[in-house]
């Protein structure tokens, strides 16, 4: 006897969601792989509980304490370079980067980096009564910092191919990129002086405002210039994970970032960054502008990058 039409609807619907999934699984670049957007997207909103992470404040004291927990939980060595740096201002201010390392012994290394402190004033606000805000920094701080937590997350449970080291630095964000040269990029600048033995690494990456929900990442021009063979090589990462409408090859903007302090000290580094954000350095970079899908992107293709 032939089986019921109910039962002969109830496996084609089977098979059919069988070849769904698998479709999903080789073509759709925002399906979970060993990045978790939305854990990552949870470090992000546990920074944002902090306030502002403003170098010598309480927010920022708490912030840096819950990083290097994280990653003394997870990473195979951590250190710590904790220094002060004083401004043209006089004041002292108390810095720390967090350099963690996975397979510390392995010659071949790549680096990822990102700023984890605040900018204390928000100077592009076009209400001039909000200038002396701080910056919340939902995009322009934690998300670099989620991404990278997230990808510490990914080789702990999978070790990676190459040695990798994950530096969050401090100091990013406090003075003027114009006029107190001195007092930005303070903490890429300490760590580019303080190198570990047998650096530099093959190449590094700087993660800086890629969370934006509205996300799309140009060439940066200091980056094209200096490592084009990198831009290329995450660029075409990017693409064969399916992120080529995402990861736009040309250049848009050239900036002054903390992998200029790197380049300088004669490592490969370029910037990742989506500096096509309205509310850069305003109060408004809040927690809803950013999302988890677009921490997953981005974390799918930093993953690649060591796998």
């Amino acid at each position: 006897m032939p089986p019921p039409a109910s039962t002969i609807l109830h496996n084609l619907q089977t098979l059919l969601l069988v070849l769904l999934v698998a479709c999903q699984a080789r073509g759709n670049p925002r399906r979970p792989r060993e990045f978790d957007g939305g854990h990552a997207f949870g470090y992000l909103e546990q920074q944002m509980q902090f306030g502002p992470r403003i170098p010598n404040t309480a927010g920022h004291e708490r912030t840096g304490d819950w990083i290097l927990a994280q990653l003394r939980a997870r990473a195979d060595t951590v250190i710590v370079q904790a220094f002060n740096h004083v401004t043209h201002h006089g004041d002292t201010l108390r810095l720390r980067n967090f350099f963690a390392r996975f397979r510390p012994q392995a010659a071949e290394r790549v680096l990822f980096l990102a700023h984890w402190d605040t900018r204390p004033h928000a100077d592009q606000s076009p209400n001039l009564g909000q200038q002396r805000l701080p910056v919340p920094g939902a995009n322009d701080g934690a998300s670099g910092v989620a991404v990278l937590l997230g990808v510490v997350d990914a080789l702990k449970a999978k070790p990676p191919s190459v040695g990798v080291d994950l530096l969050f630095v401090d100091g990013e964000d406090y003075g003027d990129f114009v006029r107190d040269t001195n007092d930005v990029l303070i903490g890429s600048r300490y760590f580019a002086a303080h190198q570990p033995p047998g650096y530099p690494p093959l190449f590094a990456v700087l993660f800086d405002m890629v969370g934006d929900k509205d996300q799309q990442f140009y060439y940066e021009g200091n980056s094209q210039a200096f490592a084009p063979e990198v831009v290329d090589r995450v660029w075409r990462t990017a693409a064969e994970l399916g992120y080529g409408r995402i990861f736009i090859p040309g250049v848009k903007h050239t900036l002054t970032d903390d992998h200029v302090a790197l380049q300088k000290a004669g490592i490969h580094a370029i910037d990742l960054v989506d500096f096509d954000y309205p509310y850069w350095h305003t109060p408004e970079d809040t927690i809803d502008k950013v999302g988890a899908a677009s921490l997953q992107v981005v974390g799918d293709v930093a993953v690649a990058l060591v796998r």
